[in-house]
């Protein structure tokens, strides 16, 4: 001001602005001046140009570091018009010297036309913003930490109110002023340490920075800094994916009280976030919390963060071990995929990890020590699973690898080897979870040994015998080779490119593709046996006993039939006209009678109507087939059909993967049927988002099938079950 005032600058048509930091009155110790002349339109050119030189040199001669710009009102407008990024630094215009009322115009008719604008020009703000985030990384993450570029930086912060000032999305201004304050101090620090203008923080400064903030030690002045960039990456992602819904709506949509679209008992959708059902009870119900966060993660939505933070209050702790469904929706959450992510930021964001996980604590904001990982360890290890949500194909366990992938690195951070150390943490954590004895032991396996394969690929001569024989003196199964194989391919994909090269990737899998042909030499498929059941009086005569009995979640349902080519089929199509879920099923022979069992997850089944459907069913009355065609939803994984000639001696057996839906069962089985093919005994689960069905198969008059009609029934049932667009 009195540089503009030394000038003899006039009071009325020139107004001396300030703009970027200068204008938010944000500057560090040796941050630039960013001021800019404005003329009113009609004043005299040479008068004003004149009057720049006299105003920058006295500056100059200062020494302050200045960036400078002389424009008339109407050529600052019509830059904001033309460049989104302008636009944005326009809203933080403030008046330095000269004429209010020409930087009052131009304040405000530059927040007039971006409110105007805001749908045209938010998009176009939006890719930028995920260019920069591309380019720079995330500053929770960087091993040199970019206070300003990185996502999560003071430009997110500063992005952020320009969203607000659309009116058109809210966000939580007191926390992310408190943010952007904090930022701005370390900033300051950062400046007086390395004594220039710099927003990168190198190793040699996280001393000086600690010191500056008041905090005991390097370690903590890090997790300080990573925190706050976490916190304004998840605003960020938060407030554009809100943003993103409301420019889907048109303004006459909006109604004046939220809809509630019920997704899940207890839980509901509202403008594309997953919230509470009005009549939900948080109270009563300890899995609340899991079902929600697996339905936003699974439908890749923003689970509420208020929502998550009421859930947190009010759900009462799990039991220990678990109950089968918040089993059930953790792996859901943790197989979801990409939409993993930004729920898991909420629940960390909310304290919902520490009620789900405590011993995420362990690992939270951990760097790497390894240059390699891209990530901090707990950001890695969600990446991991979110690798593995793409490999669930290719294991008999998908549950099982999720999890695995959760905490395959918990032990990090002590002194130990992380795998050594992680390995009786995980056994608790599952045991906890309610998982089996065998399924601990192969998850405890899994992140004892989860370094093995990579290791062994690539360090010791793959024709060597004693190669294999130190994989296999840790891995004893098929099973849980296929399960560290694909932990190990989503644990180097998640640390970086570098990590999962065509090189090391082709090590890796070689070297499980001998290991798992050394124990198909070695081993005895195990026989499967199941225990008979006394059949019911009147099925002799064709009559069909259904029963159905209570269990936890759900109901046990038990049919027993004159055995005959097609009754899979039929008992499925019930299950799935009647919308019911099928958890698992066991389908055996016992002489001239087909027994099945099936855990379903609807508790108030009623047998008469389940047998009259059925008989409805076979007679024909009522045809499944248009109603269970397969549809395709976005995510969708390809089904995948495998036929094991290794698994039976007396049967074939087919492997059956696809998504998690009502009617796979029924498709499978009617596809078989067509072919005159009996299911002789059949395995079906649900594990995460995908079905996993093995099914025994024998031609109608007893047999293993060919090799040419074993490829017949399989390219039978992956036709069958191949999605077709929605219409």
């Amino acid at each position: 001001m009195s540089a503009y005032d030394s000038a003899a600058g006039p009071d009325s048509g020139v107004a001396l602005v300030a703009v970027g930091g200068y204008g938010r009155g944000e500057l560090a110790p040796y941050s630039d001046l960013d001021v800019v002349l404005v003329a009113d339109e009609g004043v005299d050119e040479e008068r004003w140009t004149a009057l720049a030189g006299q105003v920058w040199y006295p500056l100059w001669d200062s020494g302050a570091r200045l960036d400078h710009a002389v424009r008339t009102l109407p050529e600052m407008l019509t830059a904001a018009e033309g460049d989104v990024r302008v636009a944005s630094g326009l809203l933080d215009v403030r008046h330095v010297a000269g004429d209010h009322s020409v930087a009052l115009r131009l304040r405000t008719t530059t927040l007039t036309q971006w409110r105007r604008q805001a749908r045209e020009r938010l998009p176009e703000l939006h890719e930028l913003v995920r260019s920069r985030h591309r380019l720079v990384g995330e500053l929770a993450h960087l091993s040199l930490p970019d206070l300003k570029e990185a996502e999560g930086g003071l430009r997110d912060a500063t992005v952020l109110k320009s969203l607000t000032a659309t009116w058109l999305v809210d966000v939580p201004a007191a926390d992310l002023e408190r943010c952007r304050q904090q930022l701005l101090d370390v900033r300051d620090v950062l400046h007086a340490a390395a004594g220039r203008a710099t927003d990168r923080i190198a190793p040699e400064h996280w001393a000086p920075l600690a010191e500056g903030l008041g905090l005991p030690d390097e370690t903590a002045a890090q997790r300080y800094v990573r925190e706050l960039g976490r916190r304004v990456t998840h605003l960020s992602r938060l407030a554009w994916r809100r943003t993103e819904d409301a420019l889907r709506r048109t303004p006459a949509a909006r109604p004046r009280r939220p809809e509630l679209e019920r997704v899940a008992p207890g839980i509901a959708l509202s403008r594309g976030e997953i919230v509470l059902e009005r009549t939900a009870k948080p109270a009563g119900d300890p899995v609340l919390l899991l079902r929600a966060a697996a339905e936003a993660a699974v439908r890749d939505l923003v689970l509420a963060p208020p929502t998550a933070a009421r859930l947190v209050r009010e759900c009462p702790p799990l039991p220990d071990p678990w109950p089968d469904e918040a089993r059930r929706q953790l792996v859901r959450l943790l197989a979801a995929g990409p939409g993993l992510l930004p729920v898991w930021e909420t629940l960390e964001e909310t304290g919902a990890l520490a009620r789900i996980l405590p011993e995420w604590e362990r690992i939270r904001l951990l760097p790497h020590a390894s240059a390699i990982h891209r990530f901090t360890v707990d950001r890695h290890v969600v990446e991991t699973c979110v690798e593995a949500s793409t490999l669930i194909r290719d294991v008999s366990r998908p549950d099982v690898l999720v999890v695995a992938a959760l905490l395959h690195d918990i032990g990090k951070g002590e002194l130990t080897e992380h795998s050594v150390a992680g390995a009786p943490i995980a056994r608790a954590i599952a045991t906890r979870m309610g998982f089996g004895p065998a399924e601990v032991d192969l998850i405890g396996g899994l992140v004892r040994w989860h370094l093995l394969l990579a290791g062994v690929a690539t360090t010791r001569d793959p024709d060597d015998p004693a190669t294999i024989d130190a994989l296999l003196e840790h891995v004893d199964s098929l099973d849980a080779l296929a399960l560290l194989t694909a932990l190990t391919e989503a644990d180097a994909k998640a640390a970086s490119a570098k990590a999962w090269s065509s090189w090391r990737a082709g090590l890796v899998l070689d070297l499980s593709r001998r290991a798992r042909a050394a124990l198909e030499r070695g081993s005895v498929p195990p026989a499967f046996s199941v225990d008979e059941i006394p059949v019911p009086p009147g099925v002799a005569d064709g009559e069909v006993s259904v029963v159905v009995e209570p269990v936890a979640d759900g109901s046990r349902v038990t049919v027993v039939a004159l055995d005959r080519v097609g009754l899979l089929a039929d008992v499925a199509a019930v299950f799935a006209l009647r919308r019911v879920t099928v958890r698992a099923a066991r389908l055996w022979a016992q002489g001239e009678y087909a027994v099945s069992v099936w855990d379903v997850a609807d508790g108030g089944l009623d047998p008469g109507a389940v047998r009259d459907q059925l008989d409805a069913i076979t007679s024909r009355r009522v045809d499944p087939a248009a109603r269970l065609a397969p549809r395709h939803r976005p995510g969708d994984l390809d089904p995948a059909v495998v036929v094991r000639p290794e698994a039976s001696d007396h049967a074939t057996v087919i492997e059956v993967r696809a998504a998690d839906r009502l009617g796979v069962v029924h498709l499978v089985s009617a596809a078989l049927a067509a072919l005159d093919m009996t299911v002789r005994s059949a395995h079906i689960s649900t594990l995460g988002p995908q079905a996993v069905d093995v099914f025994y198969v024998q031609e109608s008059a007893a047999g293993a099938l060919s090799d040419t009609r074993a490829a017949e029934a399989a390219h039978a049932v992956r036709e069958a079950i191949s999605q077709a667009p929605d219409r």
